[in-house]
């Protein structure tokens, strides 16, 4: 009876605390709006005519340059506040005419297309990749799914909802574009960063003869690693319709495969971002075909990961990417992002004896495995 009334009562918030819940609430909520704006902003190429303008210019001149019909000028200021709010564009007033004008940030200069440039890998694909209509239903079944008592190995509630997996060779079957722009999306941002990593971790190539960048795409990470330190010789492992696409170069070995199967001998393995992508039961079949593709680790052999390891250390900005990123895999994926016991416990299962993490870059680390 106690609990009884104690359910049927709740302590009422002080009015501070009601007015902070009710604006907390609308933040949490409209979110997704946030989300849409982006979403809308990379449609638009806002990013790419910004840079075009030479990276700042007014709102009469962006309007131009997008050539969006007059009427629609209130509108498009009111978007960019939002934008600019988020931290995805910048704003000052000029000094002389007082006219409002908007420049690129860090995170929309990611987002340009068009740019010859070595390190650039525009993730505009990323952005319409998760925010797309696919994506968006799966997330708003979740609590439907949460419902169902499904059989493991469960299936996300994008394969629940869709009926084929996200990154599959029959996602194409449900949506030939959405299919395209995922995996446009998934290769930019694979790829993002890749220069800093060598820069940052260049001890990680050192005295290494090959290498096997499983799920390696394009093989655009495996020619910045050639690149950088010539002697190493590379391969590139990945499913046949992605390989069967890459025309050969004479600089990178490709190799049509899949993980769960065979994977080319090296003295080392790498999986940049892929892991997340797996349940940990696969993970752990993953990870010891790996195990015995490469040498001992007195003869140099080593797994390199390059992925998240969930952790509040970086901060709370940083710490919530990551989990929203988990929220990503859990709602298109059967896998999700792991902590460092996480991580451990799948290293020892598949047979490994000892690990380090690296380096930390951003939300992602870098971790050495060893044999």
């Amino acid at each position: 009876m106690a609990a009884q009334a104690q359910a049927q009562s709740i302590e009422v918030p002080t009015d501070a605390e009601l007015l902070q819940a009710q604006a907390d609430l609308w933040r949490h909520s409209l979110y997704y709006l946030s989300s849409m704006g982006l979403r809308c902003a990379v449609q638009l190429e806002i990013p790419t005519a910004i840079h075009r303008l030479g990276g700042v210019t007014s709102l009469p001149d962006l309007m131009s340059a997008l050539s969006l019909p007059s009427c629609k000028l209130p509108f498009l200021h009111r978007l960019m506040h939002v934008l600019v709010t988020s931290g995805v564009f910048a704003a000052d007033t000029d000094s002389e005419s007082g006219v409002e004008l908007y420049r690129l940030t860090p995170l929309s200069r990611i987002l340009v297309e068009g740019v010859d440039a070595e390190e650039h890998h525009s993730q505009k694909y990323f952005v319409l990749g998760v925010t797309s209509p696919h994506c968006t239903e799966a997330a708003l079944g979740l609590a439907d799914w949460f419902k169902k008592d499904l059989e493991p190995p469960v299936p996300s509630p994008f394969e629940d909802m869709h009926g084929v997996p996200i990154f599959d060779e029959r996602t194409a079957l449900l949506d030939k574009d959405f299919d395209a722009v995922t995996n446009q999306g998934l290769a930019a941002h694979d790829n993002l960063g890749i220069a800093t990593i060598l820069r940052e971790c260049g001890d990680l190539f050192m005295g290494l003869e090959s290498l096997t960048d499983c799920c390696g795409g394009d093989g655009t990470t495996a020619r910045a690693i050639v690149k950088a330190y010539p002697h190493i010789k590379c391969t590139v492992l990945d499913l046949p319709k992605v390989i069967d696409k890459v025309p050969t170069d004479g600089v990178i070995t490709y190799v049509a495969g899949d993980l769960f199967h065979s994977i080319p001998s090296s003295q080392a393995m790498m999986l940049k971002l892929v892991l997340h992508f797996w349940s940990d039961e696969d993970c752990v079949r993953i990870l010891t075909h790996c195990r015995k593709a490469i040498p001992p680790r007195d003869e140099g052999g080593k797994l390199i990961i390059i992925d998240i390891v969930v952790g509040p250390s970086l901060g709370p900005v940083m710490f919530e990417a990551q989990l929203l990123m988990d929220m990503l895999m859990m709602v298109n994926t059967r896998g999700g992002q792991r902590d460092e016991n996480d991580w451990r416990k799948i290293f020892i299962k598949a047979g490994f004896t000892d690990y380090k993490i690296m380096k930390k870059l951003g939300a992602r680390c870098v971790i050495e495995v060893y044999p």
